[in-house]
C-alpha cells in the first residue's frame, strides 16, 4: 500500500513538473505518516527525482500541515 502511494505521489510530481500550472490540488484523506512522506521525499532526492529547491519546498509543505 505504502509503495502505491508513493507511486501516486511521484507521478503526481511528474505531471506537475510537465504542465505550465504548478499547483496540484489533492483532495481525501491518506494514512502515511508525515515520516514516511519525509522519508520517501529524501529517497526522491537521492534517487534524482527532483532536485534540492522542490525538495525544500515540499518538506517545508509537509511539515506544515497539521497531523
Amino acid at each position: 500500500m505504502r509503495l502505491n502511494l508513493a507511486a501516486a505521489a511521484a507521478a503526481l510530481l511528474l505531471l506537475a513538473a510537465c504542465g505550465s500550472d504548478q499547483q496540484v490540488t489533492v483532495q481525501g484523506t491518506t494514512t502515511v505518516s508525515k515520516g514516511q512522506e519525509l522519508t520517501d521525499l529524501q529517497n526522491a532526492l537521492n534517487e534524482g527525482a527532483i532536485d534540492q529547491k522542490e525538495y525544500d519546498n515540499l518538506r517545508k509543505r509537509i511539515l506544515a500541515r497539521p497531523n
